[in-house]
C-alpha cells in the first residue's frame, strides 16, 4: 500500500472513527493484511453511512415539525 500509516490514522480521526478502529486498521496495515484492512474500512464506512442516514432521519422529523408549526402560526 502507498499510503503511510500517520495518514491513514490522520484519515481515519477526521472521518469520525474511534481511537479502537483506528488501532485495529493500524495493526493491519502493519501487518500488511491489506484485504483485511480494506474489509475492515468498508465496514467503518458501513457504520458511517448508517449515522448519516440516522441523522438525516432526525433532520427530516424536525423539518416537520418546523413546517407544522409554521402553519399553526399562519392561522
Amino acid at each position: 500500500m502507498e499510503m503511510e500509516l500517520k495518514e491513514i490514522l490522520e484519515n481515519l480521526a477526521d472521518a469520525g472513527c474511534t481511537t479502537r478502529d483506528a488501532k485495529i486498521a493500524g495493526e493491519l496495515y502493519k501487518n500488511g493484511q491489506e484485504d483485511e484492512l480494506i474489509r475492515f474500512l468498508k465496514k467503518c464506512r458501513c457504520s458511517l453511512m448508517e449515522e448519516m442516514h440516522e441523522s438525516q432521519r432526525k433532520v427530516d422529523r424536525m423539518d416537520f415539525l418546523i413546517r407544522r408549526a409554521e402553519r399553526h402560526a399562519a392561522k
